[in-house]
């Protein structure tokens, strides 16, 4: 079973797509206000849970490259045609594959905290392999900005370092698998020369797990793309400044 949320409205036929991936550990959720804002603004959402993530069926898939055949053919269970492909993190390495070999179903294409190579350190590799907590406090302390650790939610009450948390616990299961998928990419700039649709490389300045440098070869290789950084942000992008992030997806969309 794939689970895909839609903003709680129809697919409808002709109207433009766009596809949210989100990274390892995640699940649609990170996607929130963006995914909602699209869907009430005339365009089809699939802000979708990977296999083995959230509420899509497993197993988790091993390879990057299995992941963007996976999304090109949830695409096309869905009757979408072309769509506009929005990925964070691992997500934005799928969404890379699939708009380098899936030129014709790719309209726009936005990578959010990505990077190149997305190397995985031995510590938080083995920590993921053997189920140990340790890794998830080690990914939301590395996630975070300093500001995002002591506060820092636009929302009032809510707490970005335990929300945080309690994702990962939630969605802990396919860590290891993601994080080597991440670990093995080897094609990034190559598969970047490959795009033809306009791009945008969204990074955080503050970024630890991804840091904006790390995006360079990427946007380099892209022959059509804006970069982006923002200002004292973390990995967690979406989380710590969502109106920037909203705000520059417009602008692509």
């Amino acid at each position: 079973m794939v689970y895909a949320y839609t903003g709680t409205k129809p697919i409808v036929a002709g109207q433009r797509t766009a596809m949210f991936l989100h990274g390892a550990g995640n699940d649609h959720s990170v996607w929130a206000l963006q995914s909602r804002y699209f869907a009430y603004h005339r365009f089809n959402v699939l802000a979708v849970d990977l296999p083995g993530h959230g509420k899509s069926s497993g197993p988790a898939l091993a390879t990057v490259e299995e992941m963007s055949q996976w999304a090109v053919r949830v695409l096309d269970a869905a009757g979408i045609e072309r769509a506009a492909l929005i990925g964070h993190s691992m997500g934005s390495l799928v969404a890379l594959e699939a708009a380098a070999h899936h030129a014709q179903r790719v309209e726009k294409l936005v990578l959010i905290g990505t990077a190149f190579p997305m190397k995985v350190s031995d510590a938080l590799l083995s920590a993921a392999q053997a189920h140990d907590h340790a890794a998830v406090d080690m990914i939301n302390v590395w996630s975070h900005s300093p500001t995002g650790q002591i506060g820092g939610n636009r929302a009032p009450g809510l707490w970005i370092m335990g929300g945080s948390m309690r994702l990962l616990e939630r969605t802990a299961a396919p860590l290891y698998e993601d994080f080597n998928a991440c670990n093995r990419y080897a094609s990034g700039p190559q598969s970047a020369a490959k795009v033809s649709c306009p791009a945008l490389v969204i990074s955080g300045s503050r970024d630890l797990m991804t840091p904006a440098r790390a995006a360079q070869s990427i946007a380099a290789a892209l022959a059509d793309c804006k970069t982006i950084v923002l200002d004292g942000s973390g990995h967690d992008l979406m989380t710590e400044q969502p109106d920037a992030v909203l705000d520059a997806l417009i602008a692509l969309l």
